[in-house]
């Protein structure tokens, strides 16, 4: 019988993240990590350099000048951007084997999903590059599952649709657990902070208590706006699925997300290139 514990319980059923994407996973609990030695990890992988410094000079940061350096890409970027960007490479990289799902979907999905957020938790007034953390990480879990559990993930997937809204609760009641809880295993085993744990296993299902999550209620919203865009849902049938407690609780209503948030395709404009 599959359970959370097993699925995580054995290193080799881990997915492999780079070494650099690693290193970087240790800063998380280490804010003053030596900007030098940063850059440095960087610098010695020369294709991640290269995506780097394109993702830098890309639509989506809209810097007056090029960036031309790895050092340069960190002080225009920040330090938790960068480490967003190169996680986001390490991702796609550990996650290339999973059974089962449309990879080139869910990617665009996830990105969607991040981009949403980030958006949305600056409108929230939120520490929006963090925010944009959870959402690139909170489809770690469905895509854990689908590369160390295929067979047992294929009659749900044949159920239901890996991205429905309901996907969650169909988990609980068939494994005990969701995927949220996956990514919030994963995080800890790699050393995340326990705040980003905590959001990554709300995402799929905020909690309206007093340990309500804003980051997972601003990706948990993202995901509901990329879940409509990468699925071509009809308009009506988008606003109807629109968490409405979550959108009151960030005091981020539908009309004020329809009517302000810009396309997501331009939202994402030059990340394409992380997941390739």
């Amino acid at each position: 019988m599959l359970t959370l514990k097993s699925l995580l319980d054995e290193p080799r059923k881990l997915p492999t993240v780079p070494k650099v994407a690693h290193q970087l996973m240790l800063t998380f609990s280490d804010e003053n990590a030596p900007f030098a030695d940063i850059a440095r990890q960087i610098s010695a992988d020369p294709v991640l350099s290269t995506k780097l410094l394109r993702l830098a000079n890309s639509a989506y940061f809209h810097f007056p000048r090029t960036i031309a350096s790895i050092d340069d890409a960190l002080r225009m970027l920040g330090f938790v951007m960068v480490r967003n960007l190169v996680l986001g490479h390490g991702m796609a990289a550990a996650f290339r084997n999973a059974q089962g799902i449309d990879l080139a979907q869910f990617w665009r999905y996830n990105l969607y999903a991040a981009s949403a957020s980030r958006w949305l938790a600056a409108r929230a007034r939120l520490n929006a590059d963090e925010v944009f953390t959870v959402g690139l990480m909170h489809g770690i879990g469905q895509l854990h599952l689908h590369a160390a559990a295929s067979d047992a993930m294929a009659p749900i997937d044949a159920e239901l649709h890996v991205l429905d809204p309901g996907r969650a609760a169909l988990e609980q009641s068939r494994l005990g657990f969701h995927h949220g809880d996956v990514a919030a295993e994963l995080a800890r085993i790699w050393n995340f902070p326990e705040t980003i744990a905590a959001a990554l296993r709300q995402v799929p299902e905020p909690r309206d208590t007093d340990a309500f999550s804003a980051a997972a209620g601003c990706v948990h919203l993202g995901a509901w706006r990329a879940r409509g865009a990468v699925r071509a849902a009809a308009p009506e049938a988008q606003a109807a699925a629109f968490p409405q407690a979550v959108g009151r609780r960030l005091g981020l209503p539908l009309e004020v997300i329809d009517a302000d948030m810009p396309p997501l395709a331009e939202l994402t404009n030059g990340l394409d290139s992380m997941l390739d």
